[in-house]
């Protein structure tokens, strides 16, 4: 992803905290004990097969980020090799070009949703499992993290909203992209078929259609701007949440929340 998600946060996107650890709790309470019991060697056997099916999921699923992005890249190549084939091409498709790529990133910000559920089932085996058995540590813990897990599939949710999932996009590939589709507009206005001598004929330029060219110069201010402000937001959301910026360490992981047992959001 461009970023660590550490998403080990099973809490639904809306925020609602799971009844998982209250249940199970209560649960354990019932029958007189406090502390869980330890996995059965069929049951960690049945776990490290659990464990294997989220990797595969997650890496189908980033497979499939993958194929949104890839398509936004040729998208805008099309679009530029047609608009700057010859001084007199129009530079049109690179503003429909703008328009597939936000359909593109629609699309990647739900297939991110749905990845950041895999993943994030996985990473929680990986930190209150793997880590602590690899350590010689117990995995049992008084909030037993097993409870939350459990009640993820029992009652699967987003773990992300949809706002921030396009804003994640935006950080790791779209605001690159679409920075690449302003900046090549701009130039094509620019430099074809003359280069610009006055900003009158700039603004005749920029005109579309019955569209004057000073209207499109302001939409495509606002246009590049909204992302800017999409990805800052999203990113001091990301900050807030877990306590630091996230960390670029691997293209295929996801964000660290050190300090939060809240893992997956």
């Amino acid at each position: 992803m461009g970023e660590f998600d550490d998403d080990a946060d099973l809490t639904p996107a809306d925020g609602a905290q799971p009844a998982a650890t209250r249940n199970g709790a209560a649960a354990r309470a019932a029958v007189g004990g406090t502390d869980p019991a330890p996995f059965t060697s069929a049951e960690l056997g049945a776990l490290a097969h659990l464990y294997r099916g989220e990797v595969y999921r997650s890496t189908l699923w980033r497979t499939r980020l993958d194929a949104t992005t890839n398509w936004s890249v040729v998208t805008l190549g099309v679009a530029m090799s047609i608009s700057y084939s010859s001084p007199t091409a129009s530079p049109l498709p690179l503003l429909l070009a703008g328009m597939f790529i936000t359909l593109f990133l629609y699309l990647e910000g739900r297939r991110y949703r749905y990845f950041n559920v895999w993943r994030a089932r996985a990473r929680w085996l990986e930190r209150h499992f793997y880590a602590p058995l690899l350590r010689r540590e117990t995995y049992c813990a008084p909030d037993d993290w097993r409870d939350e897990l459990a009640e993820d599939y029992l009652r699967p949710d987003y773990h992300i909203s949809a706002v921030r999932a396009l804003g994640r996009r935006l950080r790791r590939n779209y605001i690159w992209i679409f920075s690449i589709q302003g900046l090549a507009y701009f130039g094509k206005i620019i430099i074809h078929p003359t280069p610009v001598p006055s900003a009158a004929t700039f603004f005749e330029r920029m005109a579309v259609g019955p569209a004057p060219g000073v209207v499109v110069f302001i939409l495509g201010l606002g246009f590049q701007a909204g992302w800017v402000i999409l990805t800052l937001s999203t990113w001091f959301s990301d900050r807030r949440r877990h306590g630091r910026p996230p960390p670029v360490v691997d293209e295929a992981a996801a964000e660290t929340e050190p300090d939060n047992k809240a893992y997956m959001a």
